[in-house]
């Protein structure tokens, strides 16, 4: 290698070091060590010659930077309704944002690839900016919109029947064109469309695609709901191959499907649910044992008996992963005959069951178990209400109805006490809130909303469920053979110690760790604040430091629950990876352990996690948006009534209000009129620059309710300050700029000024919400929803009717 090349490759490597800066000559040859003209004329052409084979090259001013090869990333674009979007394409680094120039016409929720055209800038809050350059897979195919079709002349001119108005926020500009060929809808009927057309250079603003199918008027008894349903891609109906097969199960235990089991028809196994279930898929039973444990019986319906490898029913259950519950109706996994029927542990009828035994001791360790196939017949179908009644309110008259059953039940409530004390000990996370139902009428329209606070019959049952659970997943990992797991990951350190800073910040000192953060660490911290007037705003923060529960084929232990063994085993008519860890069960029972046995199973868990954790999010998001449909059209009526409320988050746009029937809207910052307010992100508080007033989470306010859009599902209030509103110095914090009258500045703080690291950026404020949409929200990222953490394992009854939260085992 000559001098010359040895130069080069130093000077390279000096540039290199450093790929964001540019340097002028003289800097590099003092750099370099370089002496005298001679040297300093090879520098320059050395120079030269590497800009001219673009390996270096110039700025405006002249200066020597590396050419750096651009990144590409790839993810899934989360477009706001302005045309700009962002890319999410890490757990850990920031979200790439997209100008509306820059996104190749991709639209929200494809998978996309891209360039960075601009890298972040480390210490300025600047994300990096990208190109979108391919789209690789659309997110959707098909999409739902109400119809406004085009007179005689415009159809035969266009050959288009009519078009959809999509109800996306991020779509609603951009019109379907349905072709004059296929269904025929009326205006105002919300239809089903797939896409022949996505956008592109020739029509940027549009698609086009063929009416598949009519759901009916938008004003129809169920059609709202039925659109959220279709848009998000649930199906409805059982193909009839899976009907078939279904229709094919005896209604009743067959005698040859008793061998090998245990016989468990003389213990007084019970089933607890919700007034209305009408699937009961987990029985339980307890007594105390002469050694002063416990003996705890968690029999499952043996779903995995009945849905077999290879058929259409397990193909069709794969595929849905889950049954979705909404406010008046459900879409289940299973078809009704197995979910009701041979599935259903009904009272007085032997059912199959796959059934785990736990003696568990006085300190709440289960120091043996047995799990194994079994035959049972539930001896009574008990319910949350009437448990309740006996075990917390001692109702004289109910305990003498089930007094059989009274001295289980009290042992039952004393094993919880002792299991809940363990979790404790261990450091499990509880967050402790009321639970909403909307109740609808005969047209699902929405009649009330009831607030439900968990029993002691709620919690014993989710109890029972976890030990269950963790005992399963322990046994089969010792057994160290392939197995599906229900994980709940380790916070990312920096999220925890953004958290740290914010609860230092207003004024509760914690102790531990963020390096090494452990349950035990933020359990710590609730039990501090516990009926303070912080506690929800510590809560929700703490909630959105946390990552999102999900299934996996490794055991990555579970951190809400600080578990280190954990699965999803109780729900297999509702959940597709309990039904696989059903089959799993079975299989090793039947095929021993060796290596054989484990590859069968073993290339298959992957997927079945990734496509469940798929699925579940799915369901939830639908769950999430009927909810809201049906709370916004719950307001509509009582549009220019007060109420009391507090703040539930605070963003640069304006403050997120929820109200004590978990009914939540926004305050926009722009009906702030009676000060200028600043966001102080830091504290996650708004503060009024002249009168100190400070809005901040967990605060309560007065508002009034200005506007309910229940097609955006949007509701919109106003705050009504009074002399009580706080006041505070935060706003001392903010740089001082000069400032026109505060009432014409205010789009200066409306959305469009996109949030360090948030998808949806400030204009989608509706997405941005803390529980409800995809926001990282400067630091404080919420990459793990409320719910999701909680789980919603509720069970409701299967002709749609929500019932209580049966088992809510939230994790």
């Amino acid at each position: 290698m000559s001098k010359n090349d040895l130069f080069e490759n130093e000077l390279l490597e000096r540039l290199a070091a450093q790929p964001n800066r540019y340097f002028t000559v003289e800097a590099l040859s003092d750099q370099l060590g370089l002496k005298g003209a001679v040297a300093f004329k090879i520098l320059v052409q050395t120079l030269t010659k590497l800009t001219q084979e673009k390996k270096v090259q110039q700025d405006s001013k002249n200066r020597y930077g590396v050419v750096v090869a651009a990144q590409t990333v790839s993810g899934i674009f989360h477009a706001n309704d302005r045309g700009f979007g962002f890319i999410a394409w890490d757990e850990v680094e920031p979200d790439v944002y997209v100008s509306a120039d820059n996104t190749n016409f991709a639209l929200n929720g494809d998978e996309v690839e891209a360039e960075v055209i601009r890298p972040a800038v480390p210490g300025s809050g600047k994300g990096p900016e990208g190109k979108i350059t391919n789209v690789v897979k659309r997110n959707f195919s098909r999409v739902v919109g109400e119809f406004t079709g085009f007179s005689p002349s415009e159809i035969a001119e266009k050959h288009y029947y009519g078009f959809l108005h999509l109800t996306q926020k991020s779509l609603q500009d951009v019109p379907v064109y349905l072709g004059d060929t296929g269904l025929q809808p009326q205006d105002g009927d919300m239809v089903v469309a797939e896409i022949t057309n996505y956008p592109s250079a020739d029509f940027p603003k549009t698609m086009r695609g063929l009416a598949v199918e009519d759901l009916g008027n938008k004003n129809a008894p169920g059609v709202d709901i039925m659109a959220i349903v279709f848009r998000h891609g649930i199906p409805t109906e059982f193909p009839d191959d899976v009907m078939a097969e279904a229709n094919q199960i005896p209604s009743e235990v067959q005698a040859d499907e008793k061998t090998g089991r245990r016989d468990l028809t003389d213990q007084d196994f019970v089933t607890i649910d919700g007034e209305t279930s009408k699937d009961f898929d987990d029985a339980v039973v307890a007594w105390k044992l002469p050694n002063g444990n416990f003996h705890l019986g968690v029999s499952i319906a043996d779903v995995a008996h009945y849905v077999t490898p290879g058929t259409a029913l397990d193909h069709e259950a794969f595929e849905r992963g889950t049954s979705t519950y909404l406010t008046d109706r459900v879409l289940p996994m299973l078809p009704e005959r197995l979910s009701n029927g041979i599935c259903s542990l009904n009272p007085g009828v032997e059912r199959l069951t796959m059934t785990c035994e736990m003696e568990v001791s006085p300190q709440g360790q289960i120091v043996k178990h047995e799990i194994f196939p079994a035959v049972i017949k539930s001896a009574a179908r008990m319910t949350y209400t009437a448990v309740n009644q006996i075990l917390d309110e001692q109702d004289a008259t109910v305990r003498a109805t089930y007094d059989h059953f009274v001295p289980m039940f009290e042992v039952m409530g004393e094993l919880h006490e002792i299991l809940k004390d363990m979790r404790h000990r261990r450091g499990a996370i509880d967050f402790e809130e009321p639970e909403a139902k909307i109740i609808v009428d005969e047209d699902g329209h929405p009649t009330d909303i009831e607030l439900r606070e968990r029993g002691t019959s709620e919690r014993m049952i989710e109890s029972f469920m976890l030990a269950a659970n963790e005992t399963v997943a322990e046994h089969y990992n010792k057994l160290h053979v392939p197995f599906l797991y229900r994980v709940h990951e380790t916070p990312d350190t920096d999220k925890i110690k953004a958290f740290y800073e914010f609860i230092n910040n207003i004024g509760v000192v914690a102790k531990g760790d963020t390096e090494n953060i452990k349950p035990k660490m933020l359990q710590a911290i609730l039990t501090k604040i516990h009926g303070t007037p912080v506690e929800p705003v510590i809560q929700i923060m703490m909630l959105r430091s946390m990552k999102q529960a999900k299934y996996a084929d490794q055991l990555l232990g579970h951190f809400g629950i600080a578990a280190e063994y954990y699965t999803h085993f109780t729900s297999p008519i509702r959940r597709y990876p309990d039904l696989m860890v059903h089959r799993l069960i079975h299989w090793y029972a039947e095929n021993g352990t060796n290596e054989e046995a484990q590859a069968k199973y073993r290339d298959q868990l992957d997927e079945v996690a990734t496509h469940s954790s798929q699925m579940e999010r799915r369901s939830i998001d639908a769950e999430r948006d009927t909810d809201a449909l049906k709370k916004a059209e719950y307001m509509l009526p009582q549009v220019g009534e007060e109420f009391d409320a507090v703040v539930s988050s605070v963003t640069k746009f304006g403050l997120f209000i929820e109200l004590p029937n978990t009914v939540e809207g926004l305050v926009h910052i722009s009906t702030m009129d009676d000060d200028y307010y600043n966001f102080i992100e830091q504290y996650l508080a708004m503060v009024g620059e002249h009168s100190k007033r400070t809005y901040r989470i967990g605060q309560p306010v007065r508002v009034k309710l200005m506007n309910v859009d229940v097609d955006q599902h949007q509701i919109d209030f106003k705050l009504l300050p009074d002399d009580n509103t706080p006041t505070s110095d935060l706003g001392d914090l903010v740089e001082r700029k000069p400032r026109r009258n505060f009432r014409n500045n205010r789009n200066q703080q409306h959305g469009g000024r996109r949030p360090n690291g948030n998808r949806n950026g400030g204009g989608d404020h509706r997405n941005q919400h803390s529980r409800g949409g995809q926001q990282r929200n400067g630091g404080h990222g919420n990459s793990s929803q409320h719910s999701n953490y909680r789980g919603n394992h509720q069970r409701r009854n299967s002709n749609g009717n929500t019932s209580n939260t049966n088992h809510q085992q939230r994790h």
